[in-house]
């Protein structure tokens, strides 16, 4: 299969669990801390919302379910299974489908990660972030660094056997060094899937503060990208399956699939409070605040807070950026014309042959990709398929 995916391929579902223990500094996610007391009315103001969603789009086919956050390891296995089985009611999925979970270290153990297999859940996806104590204290994470390898162990225990972690690179003060112990970690490991990330100081979040007032430093642009480059070396090495921009499968079977239907520009539901969608050209956010977002669907309304619908030059400019993240696949010229009734070239010619010409892209006529120095001006490149109006902005 190769990006984009038709506008009927299957559904994803994102299940967005707004709760957090603590807030990390870094993060700007919709997520809240000392409002778990929420959770069983959320997860009936979830059901809620598919029926409302149902009622609206009708009994569309679904290929995976990702719960994301937040923190979705704080809900009881009892509840994820509840959720899973209403979600398959409702929007039919294959026996096989790919049901991921994201939970942080000190959230799991052999019982817990038992009964979410139990439930249903077929993949897990950790939150690691880093393995040095100096790392964790400036991340602001609740766990130790002996934690993630007894909870990766406790995982394959209980039979998992669809792990993921995220590890966070560019932290404050973060020296290579630490960032190659970080790699031996990941290596000596071998989990199934690896999600690795630049930290980016966003807007409205303690780190920006922290940095602006010069309490905290953060690696330069060019740090950060010898750590990138020296990742993709090391698991290349490795063979490792860099399939997309910040992601590693061990096997081409490990990729996550729900993720793939975003880069392939496809279609998915988003429930929860501040979730976001992807559907018949247009894009929107739920409600932001879970008591309000409850509030709305025990109402019986839709909980969308925004809506844009896409016109056609934005969704061609969409799939050339997302599809552009996946260094393996690329955006194949037919799989464009297929989806959006036009010809790769005929759209994007001059920027094709100004990014090959400048070493950015591969493009052979059938598909275009990335090259090694693309991957590290990904966001530039991206830039120059979007339309002149928002080029310009």
């Amino acid at each position: 299969m190769t990006a984009p995916l038709p506008a009927d391929a299957p559904l994803g579902v994102y299940i967005h669990i707004p709760f957090c223990t603590r807030i990390c500094p870094y993060c700007d996610f919709n997520t809240y801390a000392r409002q778990e007391h929420l959770i069983p009315e959320y997860v009936e103001a979830l059901i809620g919302e598919m029926d409302l969603t149902l009622a609206a789009i009708g009994p569309r086919p679904a290929q995976s379910i990702f719960f994301g956050g937040g923190t979705p390891s704080l809900l009881p296995p009892e509840l994820v299974a509840r959720l899973i089985d209403a979600v398959r009611e409702r929007f039919p999925l294959p026996d096989d489908a790919e049901v991921s979970l994201e939970a942080n270290p000190e959230t799991i153990d052999a019982a817990t990660l038992d009964g979410f297999l139990q439930a249903g859940v077929n993949r897990i996806s950790l939150g690691v972030q880093t393995q040095q104590a100096r790392g964790l204290k400036v991340l602001g994470r609740a766990h130790k660094p002996d934690v993630p390898e007894r909870a990766l162990a406790a995982a394959r225990a209980a039979g998992v056997d669809n792990f993921s972690v995220d590890f966070i690179f560019g932290w404050p003060n973060q020296t290579m060094a630490e960032w190659e112990d970080d790699l031996d970690s990941i290596l000596r490991w071998q989990p199934d899937h690896l999600s690795l990330y630049s930290l980016i100081v966003e807007p409205g979040t303690p780190y920006e503060r922290a940095v602006q007032r010069g309490i905290l430093t953060v690696p330069d642009e060019d740090t950060t990208a010898d750590m990138y480059e020296r990742a993709l070396d090391r698991l290349a090495a490795a063979g490792w399956h860099h399939y997309e921009i910040s992601n590693w499968a061990r096997t081409p079977e490990h990729r996550s699939r729900h993720n793939l239907l975003y880069w392939r520009n496809g279609h998915y539901l988003g429930l929860g409070a501040g979730a976001h969608a992807h559907l018949d050209n247009v894009r929107s956010s739920n409600i932001r605040l879970p008591a309000k977002y409850i509030a709305a669907v025990r109402e019986g309304r839709l909980p969308i807070d925004e809506r844009e619908e896409l016109d056609e030059t934005t969704a061609m400019a969409e799939t050339m950026m997302l599809g552009l993240r996946l260094p393996e696949e690329g955006v194949s010229a037919a799989a464009f014309a297929a989806r959006h009734g036009r010809e790769l070239e005929e759209i994007y010619g001059r920027e094709l042959t100004d990014l090959t010409d400048a070493g950015l892209l591969y493009w052979d006529g059938a598909h275009v990709r990335l090259t090694r120095r693309g991957l590290l001006l990904a966001n530039e490149v991206a830039a120059r398929f979007l339309p002149e109006p928002a080029r310009a902005g």
